[in-house]
């Protein structure tokens, strides 16, 4: 397969692929090494969301929304070997790759479902601690692992 339309890139350990807030659309397809993506990198509230590794991808959103980057990417180790998928380059490259659009469209679902998920959970948080300060009762033991949990979360975001 002819490589001559796809960026390739290759970090070295700890080097930054992008940070949090910048602007780029394109997204990367990892075809060697390992990346950590971080909130807040290199602030007392760095956050290590996840490690992904050889055949996955990140960034996908930068390209398709065109909206600030939401976390640091960083080479976990050398010779990381990246390809950059531009809007230029995103219809050959599916074209070639139709896995890789099922794999996207899966990863965007199962963050969805799961942001809905917590969002959900901190929607009861907040009404059982309302009904709870109303009516003076004693907190509920799902109700005060959750408080500690997102308030925890809270915290360690730096914000």
């Amino acid at each position: 397969m002819k490589d001559t339309y796809k960026e390739i890139e290759t970090y070295k350990k700890g080097q930054v692929i992008f940070r949090q807030g910048d602007y780029e659309p394109c997204m990367y397809d990892i075809q060697g090494g390992r990346v950590g993506i971080y909130a807040d990198y290199e602030t007392s509230g760095q956050k290590f969301l996840v490690e992904l590794k050889e055949e996955q991808f990140f960034g996908e959103m930068g390209l398709i929304d065109d909206c600030p980057r939401s976390a640091t990417a960083v080479a976990l180790e050398n010779g990381t070997v990246i390809r950059r998928i531009t809007e230029d380059t995103f219809q050959t490259y599916f074209e070639e790759r139709p896995a890789k659009v099922l794999m996207v469209m899966e990863h965007l679902s199962r963050r969805l479902r799961e942001l809905t998920d917590d969002y959900m959970k901190v929607c009861r948080t907040i009404a059982e601690g309302v009904q709870t300060e109303e009516s003076g009762e004693e907190k509920s033991g799902w109700l005060k692992e959750h408080l500690k949990k997102f308030a925890g979360v809270y915290r360690n975001s730096g914000k």
